[in-house]
């Protein structure tokens, strides 16, 4: 690997990305004024914002790189399962939506290697990944913003963020599974 692809910008903003992750963990933690709340929601906005930016600046100026495509979904994952451990203190059905998250992940990347040991995967993420991953972060940052948002509308936040989770985990299994019949008769 080239000392070049390792620190090309989108891969910066990887680590970027990652380095945050701690950060924004210990200030929700010590959160206890609304002004706190606000700072930490600014704190993931701004590793949303790279998560943007890396894609948008890898595919506009051609810097995409193997590094690049392992760490951008690894950066993601652990931004996602951090956000959902996080609140699981403070909203019971985040529980269900971590696990719902876990079992999509977790089969997604298994349907992943298998389909790289076919010689055949995914040329990036599916339109339904990204519409269900922007509203993944929308509930998220709503409900850190807003902590005391109430349990009803916490609840409805999780079950949107759910359905879109669903969705795009049906969308990508059947497309996986149409991929690999197709390459089994090839």
């Amino acid at each position: 690997m080239k000392f070049r692809q390792l620190f090309a910008i989108p891969n910066l903003l990887c680590y970027l990305r990652i380095a945050l992750i701690p950060y924004f963990v210990v200030t929700y933690l010590h959160a206890q004024e609304a002004i706190d709340y606000l700072y930490t929601a600014l704190i993931l906005a701004v590793m949303e914002i790279t998560d943007f930016l890396d894609g948008f600046i890898a595919r506009r100026y051609h810097m995409v790189t193997e590094i690049g495509k392992i760490i951008d979904p690894i950066a993601d994952k652990l931004l996602q399962l951090t956000l959902l451990v996080l609140l699981i203190y403070q909203y019971p059905l985040a529980v269900g939506v971590l696990v719902l998250f876990l079992i999509k992940e977790t089969s997604m990347t298994i349907c992943g290697l298998v389909s790289i040991r076919k010689k055949c995967r995914l040329d990036g993420a599916l339109w339904c990944g990204k519409v269900a991953t922007t509203v993944f972060y929308i509930c998220m940052v709503l409900l850190i913003l807003f902590p005391s948002i109430g349990q009803l509308l916490a609840d409805i936040l999780l079950l949107v963020t759910a359905a879109f989770l669903i969705y795009s985990f049906i969308v990508y299994m059947k497309t996986y599974y149409q991929m690999l019949k197709k390459e089994d008769h090839d």
